[in-house]
């Protein structure tokens, strides 16, 4: 299912980094999210609300410009 708030999101297994976008264009990548934690998220009905319960303010991140 599409998810209202998350345009697009794309995880690198060797970086271990999670690149979000949402729908109001802020970009972010988060550092260090275990595999796992990714592969829940693709399995989540809600992706903005596993995102906001397990990655936001848990993992180390930078907003991209």
């Amino acid at each position: 299912m599409a998810s209202s708030v998350i345009r697009y999101y794309h995880y690198d297994p060797v970086q271990r980094r999670l690149d979000l976008q949402f729908v109001s264009g802020r970009r972010y990548v988060y550092h260090d999210v275990p595999r796992e934690t990714y592969a829940q998220m693709r399995r989540a009905f809600s992706k903005g609300e596993f995102f906001n319960a397990q990655i936001r303010d848990r993992f180390r991140y930078e907003r991209i410009h």
